[in-house]
């Protein structure tokens, strides 16, 4: 009989499945973290997720020269975007590189926040050799997460799941990774409601994979569904905000006080649209919301140019869309240095 009640007990904790952090839970984490400051990164040799994951064109020299000037700046978070591709065709080597990766993000003091799902840009991924980038075009060469023939059939979607389980599983205990981003922007590209499947499960697999870090994915675009569910899963609130530091303000002060939860800002910064380093870090320094703008180093992924003005002839805008740094080390704008320094605490 004592054997009987054991194994009830055993089977009944198989399926327990890990929940939604209280706000007690989330708000003692983030207790711990100092100001978040970071970017979204990705290599200036890479023009999208495959090119700078894949084994022939991972560049751990330009990531490492390229996060030390990030580690300059006193930034100590990096958005990263991962991709289902690379783990379909090369598991072990995926783990690997990405391990790499968070070894040379740890020896500059820059923490991970690595996104697995995206919505935005490109169709049809593919394996191998990516794209020149088109000149002058933002962002030409990015690749959605999956693509749309994986996202409108379920049947494939185990190999979605092996994925985010795996990389979670491989990587949910890891101090190198402050957070899960499971899906950006998802109900872009024209998705709206019909991506909502494959965003409830991509929460449903990571709850089961149970890493020890927060899970998220944030608001962007007013597509009441989706932001809806993500606001409501979310360990942590995160949102997109390219706008006025007026407008900044108005949106954290509403996610602070509906949610009563830690905010981060997972995208910011279009000097286009006065979203600017100079007057949003002070916004974030005094609401202690996480700051991580769109671009570090100038390169292939060519977002110094802004999404709807191309420039066909190539030449270098005058007023940069993203992007901090160019690809030699020098920086587009001294007084954004020293705003991000200030933010930082950097010397």
């Amino acid at each position: 009989m004592k054997n009987i009640i054991i194994l009830i007990l055993f089977v009944s904790t198989l399926s327990v499945k890990a929940q939604r952090w209280t706000a007690e839970k989330a708000n003692d984490w983030y207790a711990k973290q100092p100001l978040l400051v970071g970017a979204n990164f990705i290599p200036s040799t890479a023009i999208n997720e495959l090119e700078m994951w894949q084994a022939e064109t991972f560049d751990p020299v330009t990531i490492d020269r390229e996060l030390g000037w990030a580690e300059g700046l006193g930034m100590n978070i990096m958005r990263v975007f991962l991709h289902n591709i690379p783990y379909e065709n090369d598991k072990a080597g995926f783990l690997k590189r990405i391990n790499e990766f968070l070894t040379i993000a740890d020896k500059h003091h820059i923490k991970i926040m690595f996104v697995l799902y995206d919505s935005c840009w490109n169709d049809d991924p593919k394996a191998g050799k990516q794209m020149e980038p088109k000149v002058g075009v933002h962002n030409s060469g990015w690749a959605r997460c999956p693509g749309s023939k994986m996202l409108f059939d379920s049947r494939t979607w185990g190999k979605l799941e092996d994925y985010t389980k795996g990389i979670i599983k491989a990587f949910g205990n890891d101090n190198r990774v402050i957070v899960w981003d499971m899906f950006n922007e998802p109900s872009n590209s024209g998705y709206l409601d019909a991506v909502m499947p494959l965003l409830k499960k991509s929460f449903e697999w990571a709850r089961e994979a149970n890493p020890s870090q927060p899970i998220t994915a944030g608001w962007w675009h007013d597509h009441p569904m989706s932001n809806d569910f993500m606001l409501n899963n979310s360990d942590i609130i995160t949102f997109h905000n390219y706008s006025t530091p007026e407008n900044l303000e108005k949106a954290i002060k509403e996610y602070q006080t509906t949610y009563q939860r830690p905010v981060i800002c997972t995208e910011y910064m279009a000097r286009k649209h006065k979203s600017t380093f100079e007057t949003c870090l002070p916004v974030f320094a005094k609401y202690k919301v996480g700051a991580i703008n769109w671009g570090l180093v100038k390169g292939k992924t060519n977002t110094i140019y802004a999404w709807d003005e191309p420039m066909p002839s190539g030449e270098e805008p005058k007023l940069w869309f993203h992007d901090i740094f160019r690809a030699d080390g020098s920086v587009y704008k001294q007084s954004e240095i020293d705003a991000i320094k200030a933010a930082t605490n950097k010397k």
